[in-house]
């Protein structure tokens, strides 16, 4: 599997307004395209410079199906969040081939090192 992810930085005055626009339109039409098995939305905590940094992650199927979305759905998806959001939400995407994933074994803990 592979991780797409999307980290943008919003505009602090609305932030808000367009995580709901992500939770109720945005990520919706992604899955909706069949390309990926599940989402995360996390809030990136740290510094920001002059807004607040925010981290779409979506579980592609398959690097063919990323691929598909790419060429066929993207385009279009990108489109609408720049017309909606111009300056205002600017997005950075990476794509990160899946190694492991998983829950650590009994009694593992990793503080104890």
């Amino acid at each position: 599997m592979v991780l797409y992810n999307v980290t943008v930085s919003v505009d602090e005055q609305c932030a808000n307004e367009w995580v709901q626009y992500m939770m109720e339109q945005h990520i919706p039409e992604v899955l909706s395209t069949g390309h990926f098995r599940d989402f995360r939305l996390c809030h990136v905590q740290g510094e920001a410079e002059g807004g607040v940094t925010f981290a779409v992650q979506y579980m592609a199927k398959n690097a063919e199906a990323l691929d598909t979305y790419h060429r066929e759905c993207a385009p279009a998806l990108q489109a609408d969040h720049q017309a909606k959001w111009g300056s205002r939400a600017v997005a950075f995407r990476t794509i990160l081939p899946l190694i492991a994933e998983g829950h650590p074994t009994p009694g593992f803990d990793p503080q104890s090192n």
